[in-house]
């Protein structure tokens, strides 16, 4: 704790709470946004944001697929919170791996935003969607499940990679005239207040988004008691019991950014739905399943105690979701993949882990 660096055993409440981010403009809004709802929730604690460079920020000429860390965007975070030099860091949770280094978890998951993906088209071509792009238009993207899928739906067009933060790939895309759209995370350009430069919304039918895209998770060290039980209100049920099952489904398959997979969740009253699917990089090869299960709404959520609390891939609902639904959840994702990989997943993502290396 940021107080004479109380131990997590101090019972004092915190006087002041020392935030981590990227130093993004959008990881800054992001975390921003989260600082606004602990400080109207306890005004009498101090926020301080720490602002820091990650690996993934630094490394600009390579593509993300291609770099084979996976923790690129939150290594140099954890450490900072390891060292007892922030309390909590905010991350952007498709980030963040499905196994967290020891001592460390998600203290809270925040109500998703739409987690689809959306298209951005140059000027010139105002007006186009996908679909009527014209041929070998290039679209630029750095991830590897758009372009498998993409390729897949849309074999006229062309792909290459794009990195930088958004302002850099938006500026790439209006002045060095190398691509024709970008396709970006819809919830990181509303979060930007960029709405005006989304031309289409991508139906996840046709792409399905990745694992946690479009929610905001806040990591913090296990054992802090206190900062778990800060952070409890910021929990959304509803987003942490599908992003538990992605991130189950995920874990299972070992995937990340160097192979193509995908997710779409959607809860319907106790029934929680998830997709999932795998690719080739060329989009030709696809093993795609849909499954449900049903969640006891009606359960009391775990409450306080001296017990630690349980994790689920890395999510702690510390007195917010009820124990057994997150159980369900995370079984839920580990049982797709399960069936992905009766029907050959692991050959499909092996082949794509060699061919990306082979690139």
């Amino acid at each position: 704790m940021a107080e004479n660096g109380a131990s997590t055993g101090d019972v004092r409440p915190p006087q002041v709470v020392r935030v981590g981010t990227r130093k993004s403009q959008l990881a800054r809004i992001q975390t921003d946004s989260v600082v606004a709802l602990l400080q109207a929730q306890y005004p009498l604690i101090t926020f301080e944001i720490v602002a820091m460079t990650t690996t993934g920020d630094q490394i600009l000429d390579v593509a993300l697929s291609k770099i084979g860390e996976k923790s690129l965007f939150t290594k140099e975070l954890e450490k900072a919170l390891e060292k007892n030099e922030v309390d909590l860091v905010v991350h952007s949770l498709k980030d963040l791996p499905t196994t967290l280094p020891p001592g460390f978890t998600v203290g809270a998951i925040l109500q998703r935003e739409n987690p689809q993906d959306a298209l951005v088209l140059t000027p010139q071509l105002a007006g186009h969607t996908l679909e009527s792009l014209p041929d070998k238009s290039v679209i630029g993207t750095s991830s590897l499940r758009r372009a498998a899928q993409l390729k897949r739906n849309f074999p006229h067009l062309a792909f290459k990679d794009v990195r930088g933060n958004l302002n850099t790939r938006l500026r790439k895309l209006d002045e060095l005239g190398e691509y024709s759209a970008l396709v970006l995370a819809a919830a990181g350009l509303s979060r930007m207040g960029w709405d005006d430069r989304i031309s289409q919304i991508i139906d996840p039918g046709v792409c399905l988004y990745a694992v946690g895209q479009g929610a905001l998770a806040v990591e913090v060290r296990a054992e802090d008691r206190h900062v778990l039980e800060l952070l409890s209100f910021l929990h959304h049920r509803d987003t942490v019991l599908r992003c538990v099952a992605e991130r189950a489904f995920l874990r299972t398959l070992e995937g990340g950014c160097s192979v193509p997979v995908a997710v779409h969740s959607h809860m319907e009253g106790k029934e929680l739905s998830l997709t999932g699917a795998v690719y080739s990089l060329d989009g030709a090869d696809c093993l795609k399943d849909t499954q449900k299960v049903s969640l006891n709404a009606t359960q009391e959520p775990g409450q306080g105690g001296t017990a630690t609390p349980a994790q689920h891939v890395g999510v702690t609902a510390h007195g917010s979701v009820a124990p057994g639904d997150m159980v369900a959840a995370e079984g839920l994702g580990l049982r797709l993949a399960e069936e992905l990989l009766s029907r050959g997943a692991q050959e499909i993502l092996s082949t794509a882990r060699r061919l990306n290396d082979e690139r």
